[in-house]
């Protein structure tokens, strides 16, 4: 141990009996779950042995037993499994404050969850409201908001912690700066397969947004490394603490871009203690909107698509064509459905009374309008039917009035709307019956209100992320399968298809009661790398933590073989090192990448990273920028960056993000001439 690190020899003697309590709290809930299990097992023997002589209400009594003991031992492990990581590491902060009306001053140890033990609370959990001045507040006045009101005082004492396999590692004393150390120290470690809980080093702004609990539609525009995906799923660990009476884990989804992104969050939300998060991406939720009506394509990678269907995807990416298609749903009804008198016997609906009863019911989709007019035809005929005559069947009267519309599916509808604007050459089938990736949300926008579209009715908080890497079509569609609070995160220096067209201003208008925050101190990266991907991008506005590290290097190779003996090189300098964490070798493109494993597969150990992938591990990595995007790595090496491969603007965009994705360390190569977009020194 560090004496440097551990100055205060009373914390030893607090852990100590910490650990002691604790030792003794998880072996109570062994000997609990135990007594469960043993009790749920003699009623289950119980009422196999006794099966034909315990009459039905007995039975029934037995049947409520058993689903209680189930409840209740769900609830004991569940207690258990949070005081066995509190083992590892019970706490990471303290705070004494005096409270200004009644003079006493109260010590709080902070962890990652409550721990009580013979009716004390030992341990706060770090959403408690007085654990907020942790993260807010330097020694001084300080107040939180209690369920009583807002309670004010003074902060005399700070103090930060790492707790290891329940052995402290430092301890450090704070005055103004005790975060940043702890900071630096963790930012200088090694990365991991998951992303972990940034519990211990929540920044102040990052704080702030955690625990809004406020805003229904929160959106996050965050610069590369700054830790938006972290807040954005700590604010739902928040959110599930404080409004747990109503708020459960199943209650909320994040929409993610791909699998292997999907997989490397996916332990944060349980790392903090609550059940994991349900995601999805864009295409499996028009997967599940579309069976069996429609096919459609995966979305491309950007540089598979050619100059005709890239003008497509701009025409369809825009807030115009939003308004040009709900202009179009205005007159749908009017183009779609044209009412004739419906008679049965001597019974008649008369048209135009058919067409006023539609129009009643004008916020519902027209199929669903087309049923409820059923409906009333029925009622108005059995209001008639004085004499008792036979009248027709709800789904004859449905048929017939289905039948007086001029289109019966969505495809024609869909067709319909590009005719009515004049684009026919905007809208083709790639195959029979198969959308281009660009015409799934539009035509389930339109089949939205034709025929409605499965709501979620479980959802009532959605994070979307990659927020720049969608169009105002899909947040259009989005809005109305998820009509619940949103937490939409994103950086518009990292998009990555330059057919798309959304902006920040865009999302204001599409959320215009949207609170809107910007993060650009970035936290991944050391100052050199920062330093460099900011010349890149030309964006002032980057903040970089002063963490320094290597200089980034750029390396030069006469052809491509020698690049390629290059990395290989690398890669098993790479692998030599003890504490050797990831390496990220980042192409351009996903052929590109595949190309590279291909090559260095034969002679290197290494993963490939793929749209088909679906976890991402540790190791050397071989991947595109598209799936890159959203992981870091501890080196990563950025090939081919010539003056042919980046060139564009957009191509800044990709650099920028390959570059950002190293933590410690970062390597170009190139052969021919560097390309251009990379300026200043290094």
């Amino acid at each position: 141990m560090d004496n440097n690190f551990f100055p205060y020899p009373e914390e030893q003697d607090h852990l100590s009996m910490i650990n002691e309590k604790l030792t003794a709290a998880l072996q109570e809930a062994d000997r609990n779950i135990q007594r469960q299990d043993e009790s749920y097992m003699d009623t289950k023997r119980y009422m196999v042995e006794h099966n034909g002589d315990i009459d039905p209400h007995e039975m029934f009594q037995n049947e409520l037993l058993l689903k209680q003991v189930d409840r209740t031992g769900a609830f004991s492990v569940e207690v258990r499994n949070k005081l066995a990581k509190l083992k590892d590491s019970p706490y990471f902060a303290r705070i004494d404050f005096q409270d200004d009306l009644s003079g006493e001053e109260s010590v709080f140890y902070i962890g990652p969850f409550a721990f009580n033990y013979d009716m004390e609370l030992l341990i706060i959990d770090w959403r408690a409201p007085v654990a907020g001045m942790f993260y807010d507040y330097e020694l001084g006045k300080a107040e939180y908001l209690a369920p009583a009101g807002k309670i004010t005082g003074e902060l005399t004492r700070k103090r930060q912690y790492k707790i290891k396999d329940g052995i402290m590692e430092y301890a450090l004393e704070s005055s103004a700066n005790v975060q940043d150390d702890v900071l630096q120290k963790e930012l200088s470690n090694t990365s991991d397969e998951k992303m972990k809980s940034i519990i211990t080093t929540i920044q102040k702004e990052q704080n702030q947004i955690i625990r809004n609990d406020k805003a229904h539609t929160l959106i996050i525009q965050g610069v590369a490394g700054s830790g938006k995906t972290s807040i954005a799923l700590h604010r739902i660990a928040y959110l599930l603490y404080r409004f747990k009476d109503r708020l459960q884990a199943q209650n909320i989804a994040i929409l993610s871009p791909n699998k292997v992104f999907g997989d490397y969050i996916s332990n944060v939300v349980p790392e903090l203690g609550e059940e994991p998060i349900y995601q999805l991406g864009f295409e499996e939720l028009a997967a599940i909107q579309l069976k069996g009506l429609i096919g459609f394509e995966r979305g491309k990678d950007p540089f598979q698509i050619d100059a005709a269907e890239g003008r497509r995807i701009r025409f369809k990416s825009t807030l115009e064509f939003v308004d040009q298609i709900n202009h179009y749903i205005k007159e749908l009804a009017d183009r779609l459905f044209v009412p004739e008198d419906y008679t049965f016997g001597p019974f008649t609906a008369p048209g135009q009374w058919i067409y006023q009863r539609f129009c009643a019911y004008g916020r519902y989709p027209i199929k669903r309008r087309l049923a409820m007019v059923a409906d009333d035809i029925l009622n108005r005929f059995e209001t008639d039917n004085v004499r008792e005559r036979e009248l027709p069947k709800i789904n004859e009267i449905f048929k017939r009035l289905s039948a007086m519309l001029t289109m019966k599916k969505t495809l024609p509808i869909y067709k319909d709307f590009y005719r009515w604007m004049g684009e026919e050459k905007m809208f083709t089938l790639t195959e029979k019956k198969t959308l281009e990736w660009a015409d799934v949300y539009p035509f389930l926008y339109l089949h939205h209100f034709f025929a409605g579209l499965k709501e979620s009715r479980i959802t009532k908080h959605l994070v979307i992320d990659e927020m720049q890497d969608y169009t105002p079509i899909q947040y259009a569609v989005i809005n109305k399968l998820f009509p619940c609070q949103k937490t939409i995160l994103g950086d518009f220096g990292q998009f990555l298809n330059p057919n798309y067209r959304l902006s920040v201003d865009d999302l204001r208008t599409i959320y215009e009661e949207a609170e809107v925050i910007s993060l650009n101190k970035s936290y991944r990266s050391t100052y050199e790398i920062i330093a460099f991907a900011k010349s890149i991008l030309q964006n002032p506005l980057i903040e970089a933590v002063e963490r320094h590290g290597e200089g980034v290097k750029v390396i030069a190779c006469r052809d491509k073989g020698e690049e390629i003996g290059q990395i290989r090189a690398y890669i098993k300098a790479f692998i030599k090192e003890e504490d050797r964490g990831s390496l990220g070798i980042i192409c351009k493109t996903n052929e590109a990448a595949r190309q590279l494993h291909e090559k260095l597969s034969k002679t290197c150990h290494l993963h490939l990273l793929s749209p088909d992938s679906g976890q991402f591990k540790k190791g050397a990595s071989v991947t595109s920028i598209q799936m890159a995007k959203g992981l870091e790595f501890d080196e990563v090496v950025v090939m081919d960056a010539d003056q042919e491969t980046y060139v564009t603007d957009y191509d800044r965009n990709l650099l920028y993000i390959a570059c950002t994705r190293a933590m410690h360390r970062l390597t170009l190569m190139h052969q021919g001439e560097m390309s251009k977009l990379i300026g200043g020194e290094f």
